[in-house]
């Protein structure tokens, strides 16, 4: 199979993008569809069981955010070092491997005796938990034709707001039915799900045949140096700015979303879940519509609009007037969908920034890069308290819009092969 042959011919149906991924493509989507879903339900654990956590160990509310902050520095680590694994010993291993991180992790997480413990724990999950999006994306965008790549790697990302939901359904039945101070070890021990998803990824998924084959024929792959060699090291540092401005709004907003709704808003537990019954739909919405949105519009375009949208909501949303909880309602839609949205066009984008022996790796490092320095969004909003000092999570989709400046559209591109064949485009 040709996995990055373009059809001229106009799409029949709303899925041939699935169709065109052939019987091993689709096992791909969905064992990555599947990692990333659990790799969020595993994440969320956290933030919604932070003001549990908060009052079970009495810490502050600068040591509740230090929790989330380490979460994202130690993702950024695993992700980088699961990139470079990636491009050595394959997509599919790989991917096993962080999604088992990540399940141990988060379950021990549930037994911590101690607040530093937990913070250990934590940052230990971190290193399953950043891995797994990049290598699932590589390994989906390289079953892809061109002119379907952004949406299709967008339905990989919808697979955040799955696994999110499903967590807040958990969440709101545990933290009804039992008290604050066990209720939030179950949520993490009802984490163990995702082992079941290793095991059917052993038997049933591999890497795309064709990018295997070159990737193991190059003489250098899966090299940090590599990304940062002269023919690739612009395309490296903006994406790099982009990835940390994108985040940076994104983890502030949705690490402290719980939180800021129960205790700055004095929401119920079922209150709380009133606003993510809105929120995540519009995350799901948005995903899929940024990955069709990318291929119509372009990379770049989608990027600069939704970074527009994202900032101007959050500014809407959390500077809203005590008592005005209708109108952070109807906002809700909208939020989810504008900052899942923007997420959508990473998957696709970063790999046709990056030749196949160092795809992974360009990846994992970029976008997780951009995970470590937006983990510092959290730890600030923490120390200056919730309520509008979440609004500073605006300033990082600025960031992300300024770093659509220095880096190319490939809109309908073809994935690089080689770093030859990248240093003659």
């Amino acid at each position: 199979m040709n996995v990055t042959a373009s059809s001229a011919t106009t799409p029949a149906r709303p899925f041939d993008w699935f169709h065109s991924l052939g019987h091993k493509g689709k096992r791909a989507f969905f064992g990555a569809f599947g990692g990333y879903g659990l790799d969020s339900f595993d994440y969320q654990t956290l933030p919604f069981g932070l003001a549990a956590i908060t009052a079970y160990f009495g810490i502050s509310s600068g040591e509740a955010g230090l929790l989330g902050t380490t979460t994202l520095v130690v993702s950024a680590i695993g992700g980088i070092g699961a990139g470079v694994l990636a491009d050595r010993i394959g997509r599919v291993r790989t991917l096993q491997l962080t999604i088992a991180m990540y399940t141990i992790f988060t379950v021990l997480c549930g037994f911590a005796p101690n607040f530093e413990t937990l913070l250990v724990l934590r940052g230990l999950q971190g290193l399953g938990f950043g891995g797994e999006w990049a290598v699932g994306a590589a390994l989906v965008a390289e079953y892809c034709q061109s002119r379907y790549r952004g949406r299709t790697v967008a339905f990989v990302q919808s697979a955040w707001a799955v696994g999110w939901g499903l967590l807040v359904i958990v969440y709101t039945v545990l933290f009804s039915v039992l008290d604050e101070a066990i209720a939030w070890r179950v949520l993490f021990w009802v984490g163990v799900i995702p082992a079941l998803l290793v095991l059917w990824l052993r038997r049933s998924v591999e890497d795309a045949p064709a990018v295997t084959e070159r990737r193991k024929k190059a003489r250098v792959r899966g090299s940090l140096a590599g990304i940062f060699r002269p023919g690739l090291l612009r395309t490296t540092l903006f994406a790099a700015l982009l990835a940390t401005g994108v985040q940076g709004g994104y983890y502030t907003l949705f690490t402290w979303m719980p939180n800021y709704l129960k205790v700055s808003r004095g929401l119920s537990v079922v209150g709380t879940g009133g606003y993510f019954a809105l929120l995540i739909p519009g995350a799901f919405v948005g995903y899929v519509c940024g990955g069709y949105l990318a291929d119509l519009l372009g990379r770049k375009k989608t990027f600069l609009l939704f970074s527009v949208l994202s900032a101007v909501l959050i500014l809407l949303f959390v500077q809203l007037p005590y008592g005005a909880n209708g109108l952070m309602l109807l906002i809700s839609f909208p939020l989810g969908f504008s900052t899942s949205a923007i997420f959508s066009g990473f998957g696709a984008y970063l790999a046709e920034l990056y030749p196949s022996e160092l795809r992974a790796t360009g990846q994992g490092f970029t976008y997780n890069f951009g995970r470590a320095v937006g983990a510092a969004f959290p730890a600030v909003v923490g120390f200056m308290g919730a309520g509008g000092a979440i609004a500073l999570g605006a300033v990082g989709y600025v960031i992300a819009a300024l770093a659509l400046l220095g880096l190319p559209e490939t809109r309908g591109t073809e994935l690089p092969e080689s770093v030859v064949a990248q240093e003659g485009s």
